[in-house]
């Protein structure tokens, strides 16, 4: 039987968290707000109206692009994709296409030897939204243009990815690298982070990638997207297996019968009639701004990780929890900087952040540890109480315990919290928590 490598390449659509939309000034924040209310001549093209460019997108489309090891072009340009949907009011999109701002980048995915090449990071308009409701007893398609305009900058991967694991993990990073760079929420439920792939597979061994492609559309999550992935490459593999040729398409995923389904044949280049944008000049970029932009890139989530490991000798567990959120690490850092001077450990502050969430307490580092601070100054019940208080929460706490010992140790938190409650704020949580390790452990 012959065996088939798949061969998957990305493509990452990121919204933007600029205050006004890419080529006019209406308000970008389109969610949850009134259907066409923050629309404009500009947004809907009509006649006479005039774009012009958002420099700040730019700028962060840039950034983007210097974290991801890219190439600038300090020359570049917007150009015209033309096709025709229902929730593309002017018929064309305003994007780049032979002279993106970034290219042939790379990147290593974290823990892992595989290096991704990026093929090119591109700013482009979003599009409007399609409201699927009854009206009047029918089902009906309505059109909401508040999204029409949105800055959107597009991260093309080339198709290096040789199984799903890789793929969910760099993506999960590019989300981080996102919001730390803070361009942009990169929330998948709201839509800013949309995800496609494409597809097809190679025999074992082959180095030359196939003649075809499947592309997955309208992606919402990340363990749709690992469905998605698995239910195709069912689909191409059996029908290779049955000497079948795989059409080249776009392809949905349905989730109630878990299998893809086709929605189109898959355009080619030219069938989108690019040219150049007649209502934008060119965009010229000087070194002195990119310099600039690159001087003041944050600290990145992989760097954090290295700095926290050397530094404080955290857990990797602990590391990864506390840098998935930006401000989280920030009032870490901060509340270990504050309660170094009363003696208080990082591992002990993380510690608390990790399991009983006390950041989500208490707002400002300075309040929680004055909050340890009188903690230790109060007077502790001894030992022997700790263990029999211990001792009775794990016996009364079976899942706890059994989630523990499966590797989940977040739960270590609830035990101590409950254990805490037991004594009512009398326990030394240092000495709590090694009473509960070592019962778990016996």
């Amino acid at each position: 039987m012959i065996k088939y490598t798949p061969v998957i390449g990305l493509e990452i659509h990121v919204e933007l968290a600029t205050k006004s939309k890419m080529f006019c000034r209406c308000s970008a924040d389109h969610f949850a707000k009134v259907a066409n209310t923050q629309v404009c001549p500009v947004c809907v093209g009509l006649p006479g109206a005039l774009p012009y460019a958002n420099r700040k997108a730019i700028e962060d489309t840039i950034k983007l692009g210097l974290v991801l090891n890219c190439k600038i072009n300090y020359f570049s340009k917007f150009d015209r994709k033309h096709y025709f949907y229902p929730d593309l009011v002017k018929g064309f999109q305003i994007s780049q296409y032979d002279i993106p701002f970034c290219y042939e980048g790379n990147f290593q995915i974290p823990n892992s030897r595989l290096q991704i090449k990026i093929r090119r990071v591109h700013l482009e308009e979003d599009t409007g939204k399609l409201v699927h409701q009854k009206k009047d007893g029918r089902n009906v398609t309505l059109v909401d243009f508040n999204r029409s305009g949105v800055p959107l900058v597009e991260i093309v991967t080339e198709p290096n990815f040789r199984n799903i694991s890789d793929v969910i993990d760099f993506l999960k990073e590019m989300q981080l690298i996102i919001r730390y760079l803070k361009i942009s929420s990169a929330d998948m439920e709201k839509g800013s982070m949309r995800l496609e792939a494409n597809i097809s597979l190679a025999k074992k061994g082959e180095t030359k990638l196939p003649d075809y492609k499947v592309e997955l559309k309208n992606i919402n999550s990340f363990k749709f997207l690992e469905k998605a992935l698995e239910a195709e490459i069912f689909r191409q593999n059996t029908l290779f297996l049955s000497g079948k040729i795989i059409l080249q398409e776009t392809r949905g995923y349905d989730e109630k019968t878990g299998k893809t389904f086709s929605q189109r044949t898959k355009e080619e280049a030219q069938d989108y009639r690019y040219f150049p944008e007649p209502d934008l000049p060119p965009v010229k970029l000087l070194n002195q701004e990119i310099k600039k932009l690159r001087k003041y890139l944050p600290e990145l989530p992989d760097e954090k990780r290295s700095r926290f490991r050397k530094k404080y000798q955290l857990t990797e567990n602990y590391i990864e929890i506390l840098i998935q959120d930006y401000q989280r690490s920030e009032y870490f850092e901060s509340a270990v900087k504050i309660g170094g001077t009363y003696g208080i450990s990082s591992k002990n502050i993380a510690d608390l952040l990790v399991n009983q969430n006390l950041d989500m307490k208490y707002s400002e580092p300075a309040v929680l540890i004055k909050y340890l601070v009188q903690i230790s100054k109060s007077s502790f019940v001894d030992t022997t109480e700790v263990i029999k208080a211990v001792n009775k929460i794990i016996a009364e706490n079976n899942k706890a315990v059994m989630d523990f010992q499966k590797g989940k140790v977040n739960v270590i938190g609830f035990l101590i919290g409950q254990t805490q409650k037991l004594l009512k704020g009398k326990g030394d949580p240092n000495k709590i928590r090694d009473a509960i390790i070592k019962a778990i452990e016996k």
